[in-house]
């Protein structure tokens, strides 16, 4: 309960999107927590991972359980998940659209993370800050600045892409961790010369581009994975200085994006 309790102030449940699953997943809440594991996908091999870590609780950005199920049975993914879980005598709890909006969240992460400062909420919904824009310290070029951005993030398989001139000029730019190609007015209005996003569309991004005519805000996808894994050190640091030495926080090591290589004709 006392894990629960920091957890639910750095990231307080309230502030998830109405379609989110959230908060305790598995597990009794009055369990002792000795060892907490931090991850950002709760798939079959973080779980076995945190289970050889002896961890008794995993906390993960993204829900395991996101739409209704009908059985647990080992024979799919999820039911493996579930059983694997309670076998090994693991809560499982969850952090996703609440943690994106948190002064310590994943927006923040990512915009400090890529040499941002000045932060203002990107868009303001319903007492929700989502994403942020930031200026640099002085301007770089959109080549210079990607290349920045791909070193600042966690090692992704595939990289990152880029729409915009390499020798365009970048100095405001607008950050959403994860899906962010349903934003890009929010972005135009801001008057971000870039915006770093994952996911982006073909259709949505070109859009886009034709609305800037060919100007800002330049593209830069980072990919979902690695936009939001970047924030994984930062809870660690949270949680780490609210429990002190009586709960070992561990960050997984398992790179959980699934695309695994690109190949250049």
């Amino acid at each position: 309960a006392e894990v629960i309790a920091v957890l639910e102030q750095a990231y307080p449940s309230q502030t998830a999107q109405s379609w989110d699953q959230v908060g305790l997943v598995t597990g009794d809440p009055s369990q002792p927590v000795r060892r907490l594991h931090l991850a950002l996908d709760p798939t079959l091999a973080v779980i076995e991972e945190a289970r050889a870590a002896g961890a008794d609780l995993l906390v993960t950005h993204h829900p395991l359980l996101m739409r209704g199920v009908n059985s647990v049975a080992v024979t799919s993914a999820k039911g493996a998940s579930v059983t694997n879980l309670i076998v090994g005598d693991i809560a499982l709890y969850v952090a996703h659209t609440n943690a994106d909006v948190a002064a310590e969240g994943v927006c923040v992460a990512l915009a400090e993370a890529c040499g941002l400062t000045d932060l203002s909420p990107l868009v303001v919904s319903e007492e929700q800050l989502l994403g942020r824009v930031g200026r640099l310290d002085s301007p770089l070029s959109l080549g210079d600045f990607a290349t920045r951005v791909a070193s600042a993030l966690p090692a992704a398989p595939v990289g990152i892409r880029v729409s915009g001139p390499p020798d365009a000029t970048v100095e405001t730019v607008a950050v959403l961790g994860g899906s962010g190609d349903d934003l890009f007015g929010a972005v135009r209005a801001s008057g971000a010369d870039a915006y770093i996003t994952a996911d982006l569309r073909h259709h949505p991004a070109l859009e886009a581009r034709e609305e800037a005519r060919d100007g800002t805000p330049y593209l830069i996808d980072a990919g979902h994975w690695a936009s939001e894994a970047v924030w994984l050190p930062r809870a660690a640091k949270v949680l780490r200085e609210a429990l002190g030495d009586r709960v070992e926080v561990v960050v997984s090591e398992i790179v959980t994006d699934p695309w695994t290589f690109v190949v250049h004709p």
